[in-house]
């Protein structure tokens, strides 16, 4: 075998892996924010009924986790698409899914109890980063 078969087949390989890691990464953090979305509490009204005053707060905290969910979920299913898809289009969604994956990490360490959460996100963002520079 060629030096140069060689490199290629590790290339291919080191992609694959790698797109793996991030379609994972992707789904991990997804299904961690939606059940940090669904599991935030209204805020200190919650019981007073439909009348309760909302936190801002929290209904940011829900707002962000639901767009990191559907975003990461859009990014696991464009990575489980056939290799033949737009290059330039996967990297913007990689790039968006590693953006909005770090800023929803950023608000989730101001509320307690987010940590497994934020760290997914984190994770999501890292493998996003990866597999970029895989692509080159």
């Amino acid at each position: 075998m060629s030096q140069d078969h060689d490199v290629s087949r590790q290339d291919l390989v080191r992609f694959l892996e790698d797109r793996f890691a991030c379609a994972q990464a992707c789904t991990e953090c997804a299904r961690l924010c939606a059940l940090q979305a669904s599991m935030t509490s209204v805020g200190p009204g919650a019981d007073a009924g439909p009348d309760a005053i909302e936190d801002p707060g929290v209904d940011e905290l829900r707002r962000r986790a639901m767009s990191c969910a559907a975003v990461c979920d859009e990014t696991c299913r464009r990575l489980s698409e056939e290799a033949s898809q737009d290059e330039y289009e996967l990297r913007f969604q990689l790039e968006m899914c590693r953006s909005v994956s770090l800023d929803c990490a950023q608000l989730l360490d101001h509320h307690p109890g987010a940590e497994t959460c934020a760290e997914a996100c984190r994770s999501c963002a890292r493998a996003c980063a990866d597999f970029l520079s895989t692509l080159g």
